[in-house]
C-alpha cells in the first residue's frame, strides 16, 4: 500500500510545484477608492465635484491635488484636478460600482460641457485605468497635453505569462467619432472607437537625460463590440522577445505604436524611447485599460468598460 502511495504524492507534488497561479495587483480587486470633493471654480458653475482614485479607501475634501504611486499603489486614473489659469476644473471619467459585494472599476467615453462666460466648451475624455502616476493640479500646459503630466509605467522584475481580469463592454455601433479640445472647437470626424487592454514589459535605461527601452513584453486586446455579461477570469497572454515574425503578430503591437513619458534622473518629463524587442529581463510594467483607443480629446461619447479583478498570471 505505501509502495503505492508514494508515487501518487510524488506525483501531486511535482503538479502544485508547476501549476499556474493567479495574484491581483494591489487594490486589482477594485475594491478600494479614495473619493475626492472639489469644488469647480465659480467662472464654470461654482459646483462640487466627485472625482475617484484606486487607493487606499479614504475621504477627501478640499481643492488638493492628489499624490499617486504612494505605499506600493501602482494604480492611476483618467480622473484629474486641473488649475489651468486660475480656474479650478474637474474632469471624472472614471469610477466605482457596485458588483456584488464589492465594487469594480467603471470607465466612460463622455462629452463634457462646461459654461464658460456665456460659452459651451466640449471636452471629450476617454475613461481609462493605468499604471503610473498622474501629476497633480493639472497646469494649463496639461489642460491641453494631458501626456505631458502623466508618467507612464512602474517598476516591475517579474515575467507572468497572461494578464487575467474580469471584464464587460458597451461599444457604441457608429463610424463616427468627436474630437473635443480645450479652446479648439468639437467637430465630427469619420473613425470607429473601441475599448483596449495592452501590457508592456519594458527594460528601461538612461542615458544623456534620455529615457530608452526595449520591449520585453507584449500583451493587446482590442473590444469592438458590446459584451454585456461579465467575462470572468479573462487571459491576454504576453509574448515574450521579439514577436514581428509571429503567426499571430499585429501592427498595433509593434513598437512606436503608443509612445508614453517618465521622469528621467534630473525630474523632466521626457519620451520613453522603445529602440527594439528584447528577451531580458523587464524593469517597467505599463498597463493601460481604457474605454477609447483615440489620442486625448477623441473618441465616441458612449463607450463604457467595466473591469475587475485585475492581476496576473504565474507559471
Amino acid at each position: 500500500m505505501l509502495k503505492r502511495f508514494i508515487p501518487l504524492l510524488l506525483l501531486l507534488i511535482s503538479n502544485s510545484l508547476w501549476a499556474e497561479h493567479f495574484e491581483l495587483l494591489p487594490y486589482g480587486d477594485m475594491d478600494s477608492w479614495v473619493v475626492r470633493y472639489i469644488k469647480e471654480s465659480k467662472i464654470i458653475g461654482g459646483k462640487t465635484k466627485v472625482l475617484y482614485a484606486i487607493a487606499p479607501t479614504d475621504t477627501i475634501r478640499g481643492n488638493i491635488p492628489f499624490e499617486y504611486g504612494l505605499n506600493g499603489n501602482p494604480w492611476s486614473v483618467s480622473n484629474a484636478y486641473a488649475k489651468a489659469a486660475g480656474v479650478d476644473k474637474t474632469s471624472g471619467t472614471t469610477s466605482p460600482e457596485r458588483r456584488g459585494d464589492g465594487f469594480c472599476a467603471r470607465m466612460d467615453c463622455r462629452l463634457e460641457t462646461m459654461e464658460v462666460m456665456g460659452m459651451d466648451i466640449k471636452l471629450q475624455i476617454a475613461g481609462t485605468i493605468f499604471t503610473g502616476k498622474t501629476y497633480e493640479p493639472v497646469p494649463m500646459k496639461g489642460a491641453s497635453d494631458p501626456y505631458s503630466i502623466v508618467e507612464m509605467g512602474v517598476p516591475f522584475t517579474r515575467r507572468p505569462i497572461a494578464l487575467q481580469l474580469d471584464y464587460k463592454a458597451r461599444i457604441e455601433d457608429s463610424n463616427i467619432i468627436t474630437k473635443a479640445k480645450p479652446l479648439a472647437g468639437c467637430k465630427q470626424l469619420e473613425g470607429r472607437d473601441y475599448a483596449q487592454i495592452y501590457v508592456y514589459l519594458q527594460k528601461r535605461w538612461e542615458e544623456n537625460g534620455h529615457i530608452y527601452a526595449y520591449r520585453v513584453g507584449t500583451a493587446y486586446e482590442q473590444i469592438w463590440y458590446d459584451i454585456p455579461e461579465w467575462v470572468n477570469a479573462h487571459r491576454i497572454p504576453i509574448k515574450y522577445g521579439d514577436i514581428t515574425t509571429r503567426a499571430d503578430y499585429k501592427d498595433y503591437e509593434n513598437i512606436g505604436y503608443n509612445t508614453f513619458r517618465a521622469k528621467n534622473a534630473a525630474g523632466k518629463m521626457v519620451d520613453v524611447e522603445e529602440v527594439g524587442f528584447s528577451n531580458d529581463e523587464p524593469t517597467h510594467l505599463v498597463l493601460m485599460i481604457s474605454s477609447g483607443r483615440y489620442p486625448a480629446f477623441t473618441g465616441h461619447d458612449g463607450n463604457t468598460l467595466w473591469v475587475d479583478n485585475v492581476g496576473f498570471v504565474y507559471p
